[in-house]
């Protein structure tokens, strides 16, 4: 197994999670608290935030993960392909980090005032991750379900994917922004649409293949 770029975020992630979860006083310092971000300028947060999980669920981090180890490997692929090795790995940091930032601002936004707004975990990038792959190929290729013997193509995970965070937003009872990452989808998709050149004629023309 070659260690790409998206095996060395997993393992910084997994690592520093693991940590934080044992360490109260570091769990503090990355989570993610618009109040502070805002007005005592500790705008690390935005980022530290991606490399910490609720540390009262483990799901949480292994989910996270394997829909990144799943999706992001191809995107980086891809990336790489079109655009030359160097250049890929910078737009793929882009993306990633990039939908960090975006699942971020609503929650700034919002709860800037609210000292006691906390949020944590990477799915604002990896929801980047997912539809930046869902752009390049909607139909192709897929996710397995454990115990399950199928497929499921990555447009029809990220419909599935989507829902689960608007219905765990409206739940809510935990630290994890599930709404904002939303924004972190969106962001991931329209980023691969604007700037990866013919990314936007190639999933047109994959679409009305499709419905043709």
């Amino acid at each position: 197994m070659s260690l790409t770029i998206t095996l060395i975020i997993i393992i910084v992630t997994v690592g520093v999670s693991l940590m934080a979860n044992n360490n109260t006083d570091l769990y503090a310092r990355l989570i993610f608290n618009p109040y502070q971000v805002v007005h005592r300028k500790e705008w690390y947060r935005v980022i530290s935030h991606g490399f910490i999980h609720d540390k009262n669920s483990i799901f949480h981090l292994i989910f996270n993960m394997y829909v990144l180890y799943s999706f992001g490997n191809i995107a980086e692929q891809i990336l790489g392909s079109i655009m030359g090795k160097g250049l890929g790995i910078a737009f793929y940091l882009i993306l990633y980090f990039g939908g960090m930032v975006a699942a971020s601002v609503p929650s700034i936004i919002k709860h800037k005032d609210n000292i006691h707004y906390n949020s944590l975990g990477a799915s604002g990038a990896v929801s980047a991750v997912l539809f930046a792959t869902i752009a390049f190929i909607p139909f192709q290729g897929g996710i397995g379900i454990m115990f399950i013997p199928i497929s499921i193509p990555p447009l029809v995970f990220g419909v599935l994917y989507i829902a689960y965070e608007v219905y765990m937003g409206k739940r809510g009872g935990t630290n994890i922004a599930h709404d904002a990452h939303i924004w972190g989808a969106i962001f991931g998709f329209v980023f691969v649409l604007l700037f990866v050149p013919d990314a936007f004629t190639n999933f047109v023309s994959q679409v009305m293949g499709l419905l043709n």
